[in-house]
């Protein structure tokens, strides 16, 4: 997270981060879903090595997107530590509904 911080004070010539950042939410989204794309397929037919790079790349944009929005890594650690022991059924049904 420092270092994403870091590279948005930076200039968009010098910083892919800060050009994702500037280009916004729907930038970081479609980069986002094209990444994620990229490792569902890595993890049916790739080797390892190519599993990593690609879930590395999710986790990077993933992390821009958070950075966009402010929320720091540590607000969805909580979250995911909160359903630690909770039926993944269980805690998607208690969930409100979105809008």
């Amino acid at each position: 997270e420092g270092a994403l911080a870091q590279r948005a004070a930076s200039t968009a010539d010098k910083s892919y981060t800060k050009s994702l950042l500037d280009k916004g939410a729907a930038k970081i989204g479609e980069k986002i879903r094209e990444e994620a794309d990229e490792v569902s397929v890595a993890i049916a037919q790739e080797p390892d090595d190519n599993v990593a790079s690609e879930a590395a790349d999710v986790l990077y944009h993933l992390m821009v997107g958070l950075l966009f929005r402010k929320i720091p890594l540590r607000r969805v650690q909580a979250v995911l530590g909160a359903r630690f022991g909770v039926s993944g059924h269980t805690e998607k049904a208690a969930r409100p509904p979105k809008g």
